[in-house]
Order: structure tokens, then sequence, then C-alpha cells
């Protein structure tokens, strides 16, 4: 062993596997069912790996010093080769955490959405709103039920991403979004209750998303969850007026 890897502080198995036993024993102590929990702790895993690949990708593309074009070619194809594996570990492991789940028996399909998913889609949709506008009075048992027909809309690697892709809508999606929330949320002359009322509340960005990415689904399930659709049209004007 070398100065470099003795420098170096990594943890063995036996170790990892005590840190994820205990993780799992306190999620059930916390009333946490098992097969969300070792999805949630699968999900976490997965994406240590998918920030390792991308990360390794970058750093193999740098070809140390000037050591001639031979060996910048065997370190290309050697860094290609361990990007690779770190890809393929990765898409292995989300396939493992889906598959874990008590609803993923046909993980492409859309399966029902469990509480653990709403509540990984609150915490994905409360930071991306208050960068918006203020906070919400909207009742929490409506913003469950609306982000049951979001999720609703999707299947389970598509929520276990979901977060992603929110986070990239808001981003692409910036001032048009400030636009919106200046003229119908919190702090604007719109009501909370109405047709705007969704406006008011953390979930409207995941409803805004689906109405950009798969309109016909989101109506399929709002209209199954039996929520008022003068919501859905609200938002839908809001969204589409012009800026």
């Amino acid at each position: 062993m070398d100065t470099a890897e003795e420098g170096r502080q990594q943890l063995d198995a036996a170790s990892v596997h005590n840190a994820k036993q205990t993780l799992f024993q306190l999620l059930g102590r916390a009333g946490v069912f098992s097969g969300d929990a070792e999805e949630l702790i699968g999900l976490v895993e997965a994406g240590a790996l998918a920030v390792a690949y991308r990360e390794v990708g970058g750093i193999g593309r740098s070809v140390p010093g000037e050591k001639g074009e031979l060996y910048a070619s065997g370190w290309l194809d050697g860094a290609q080769a361990v990007t690779d594996g770190l890809g393929d570990l990765a898409e292995r492991a989300l396939r493992q955490a889906v598959a874990s789940g008590p609803s993923a028996s046909a993980p492409d399909d859309r399966p029902p959405v469990r509480k653990m998913q709403v509540e990984r889609a609150k915490v994905a949709v409360t930071p991306l709103y208050l960068s918006f506008t203020d906070v919400s009075d909207l009742d929490p048992e409506v913003s469950e039920q609306v982000l049951t027909a979001v999720l609703g809309t999707m299947n389970s690697r598509q929520r276990a991403g979901y977060a992603g892709q929110l986070a990239e809508f808001a981003s692409v999606h910036r001032v048009r979004l400030e636009r919106l929330y200046a003229e119908y949320g919190p702090g604007s002359t719109i009501a909370i209750h109405g047709r705007y009322s969704l406006v008011h509340s953390p979930t409207s960005i995941a409803v805004l998303e689906r109405l950009a990415t798969a309109p016909s689904e989101l109506r399929e399930e709002w209209d199954a969850a039996e929520l008022p659709p003068a919501w859905l049209d609200g938002l839908t004007t809001a969204w589409g007026a012009p800026a």
C-alpha cells in the first residue's frame, strides 16, 4: 500500500452495512414502513453512485501531463471503462431501489401512490415554491391530495427522479414563474379562495410542471381524485397568460 492509499479514509463493507441497518431501524421506530425505508435508502445509494459517475467522467477526460499520444489513449480508454462501470452500478442501484418498494411489481406502469412518495414530493416543492413567493395557508390535506394526483401521472422510476425534474423545470421557466406568482400568488390582489387557489400552495409548482409535461394524464388523475376542476383550470389560465 502506498502513502496515498494509507492517507485515504474509506468505509469497509461491515461499517456501511451497520450504518444502513441503523438508519433502517431508526426509520422503523419513526413509523416508516419497511418497504418505504428500503426504497429511500436505496435511492440515496443510487444517487451517490450517480454523482460519482458524473464526477469520474469529468476527471477521466483530463489526461495528466504531456506523456505522449499512446499514454493519453490508454488513459482515456481506462477512464471510460471505469466510468461505464460506475454508470452500470448506478443504474442497477436505481432499479433495485425502485424494485424494493411495495408497489413495484410493474415499475414501468403507474402504481398506486404511496405516502413516502408524497412526502418526498413535499420536500421537493416547498423550497422551490418559497424561492418565488411566500408561505402558503392552504389546507395541508388538500396539498396531499394534489400531490397524489400529480404523482399518479408517473411510473415508479419517474417518481424517484421527480425532485430533479422539478428543479430543472423551475430553473428553465424561472422568469415565467416569477411573473405568475407575482400576479396570482400570495401578496397579489387575487384571493386565496377561488379558481387561483393553488397558486397559493407549494403544490402549484408540481401541477404546473405536469401541465407542461403530461397535461392529459394530469387531468385524468385530477378527475379521478375528484379535485375541483376550477383549480386546474385556473392554473392552466395563469400559466398560459401572456407575459
